[in-house]
């Protein structure tokens, strides 16, 4: 419990990557896995994670976020993107791999497929965007724990301009936007900010016991 918190206290939003510092691909698949676990509303998933090496594809990026260094600069760069619309597929995909995976007939499976069917019909589009850009921040918080447990560097951002995000990514045509990004990697010895005394509401005011 102490390491956990401890981990914590190391962690911040990591302003200058050290471009020589890579994570490798078990460090990698690491943080994959950690976001792959991360709870969702149904264990439906209603977003796709894109992992970005290229430089190219990064420098634009970076333009399309105020030519913030860390797009370029760290090892890697996470996009979770939030479906912008649904329909039955997403309850049926979800239901056929919970089949799979639990060697489960679908019948059985049906009340609880036709319980969510119903419940996202009752969304209008805009706030079937808004139910699963929230989503997106849970599997952000997975991210930032975990790699901080492994020591990995990052720094969450939402200072990016999401339409040229889905533009340059291909996004929009797969029904998917840009709703957060991270980036990850290592520290650099030259960024001051990691020295800064980390500053949180204190608990008598943050916490309400009833």
């Amino acid at each position: 419990m102490n390491n956990y918190i401890e981990n914590l206290e190391w962690r911040y939003a990591t302003k200058k990557f050290d471009t020589a510092k890579e994570l490798s691909e078990k460090e990698l698949d690491f943080l994959k896995d950690a976001m792959q676990l991360s709870a969702s509303s149904y264990g439906l998933q209603p977003y796709e994670i894109l992992v970005i090496k290229n430089q190219d594809i990064r420098k634009k990026l970076q333009e399309a976020a105020w030519n913030q260094s860390q797009l370029t600069e760290a090892s890697h760069v996470i996009v979770i993107a939030n479906k912008t619309n649904f329909g039955d597929e997403l309850v049926d995909t979800y239901i056929n791999n919970v089949s799979d995976v639990r060697n489960t007939d679908k019948e059985n499976l049906k009340g609880y497929a036709d319980f969510m069917k119903t419940t996202l019909s009752g969304f209008t589009t805009e706030e079937k965007a808004a139910w699963t850009a929230k989503q997106t921040y849970i599997v952000l918080g997975n991210l930032l724990s975990a790699a901080a447990a492994h020591k990995i560097d990052a720094c969450p951002m939402e200072g990016f301009d999401a339409e040229k995000f889905n533009d340059i990514l291909g996004l929009n045509k797969h029904n998917l936007n840009a709703s957060v990004i991270a980036t990850v990697g290592f520290r650099d010895a030259q960024d001051v900010t990691q020295h800064n005394i980390k500053v949180r509401k204190p608990k008598t005011e943050l916490f309400k016991t009833l």
